[in-house]
């Protein structure tokens, strides 16, 4: 059985050098199919990877983790990969040109504001972002994370300014756990995944920017029926347990 290899913010370039030598081999007893993944389904995503490939003898899963907008623009360019899956619609959206078939949502998430577990700033509220003491970080705007972060920001009137704004929400969470800010704008998802690194708070309305996660098989596949068997486990029951237990709400 062949290992799982799990690469974060491939990019176009090296998709285009690397892939087409792993990703054509002959029939399933040599098959490579590349997943192109919102850095938040870095977890889930990496362990339903590991189970499909005990599903399917012969068949590798790799992954190229990075903001939605950056796969979109890889997938509409050609780059040699199988699924698509990203943090929100309107991404996807822009990919129309790539899909092979209709996108499914396949699971949902909130953000919420997360802080080191010490939280050294004494953050209590999301309106303390309005103190010039609270240095807090986000996504950039192109990002869903971002787009979702900055509705919350005007929708509670928060005025305050980021002192930072990362690629994705990973960038984000790392700054927090390497104590480079005191609070930041992640979602449930990853504040589950970094445990007692963090401190949790809500964010009030939070429930009105839900970010929907749509995935879909891409017309430049090799391998379409592998990809969409990938698909099938992901919006299926096992995947629907995985995504669940990392703290991912219902489609």
């Amino acid at each position: 059985m062949l290992r799982l290899t799990v690469r974060r913010g491939v990019s176009l370039a090296a998709l285009l050098t690397v892939l087409p030598l792993t990703g054509c081999g002959g029939g399933n007893d040599n098959t490579t199919i590349t997943v192109l993944a919102a850095s938040s389904l870095t977890g889930t995503f990496t362990e339903l990877g590991k189970e499909f490939e005990r599903e399917h003898d012969g068949v590798t899963v790799k992954f190229a983790f990075d903001s939605s907008a950056t796969l979109a623009q890889q997938a509409t360019q050609g780059a040699p990969a199988d699924v698509l899956a990203t943090a929100d619609t309107t991404t996807m959206d822009s990919a129309k040109s790539a899909q092979a078939s209709t996108p499914t949502i396949f699971a949902t998430n909130v953000m919420v504001l997360a802080t080191p577990a010490d939280n050294p700033a004494n953050v209590q509220s999301f309106s303390d972002l309005d103190k010039s003491s609270v240095k807090y970080v986000m996504c950039v705007p192109t990002a869903p994370c971002g787009a979702v972060g900055q509705a919350l920001l005007d929708q509670d009137h928060v005025t305050g300014k980021p002192v930072s704004q990362e690629v994705d929400v990973k960038s984000v969470l790392a700054k927090l756990t390497e104590g480079e800010a005191d609070a930041g704008l992640v979602y449930t998802t990853d504040a589950v995944a970094a445990e007692d690194q963090v401190k949790v708070l809500p964010i009030p309305g939070s429930a009105k920017q839900i970010t929907s996660y749509p995935i879909v098989t891409l017309q430049q596949s090799e391998h379409s029926d592998v990809a969409q068997d990938f698909v099938d486990l992901v919006t299926g029951s096992t995947g629907q347990q995985v995504l669940a237990k990392a703290g991912f709400g219902k489609p």
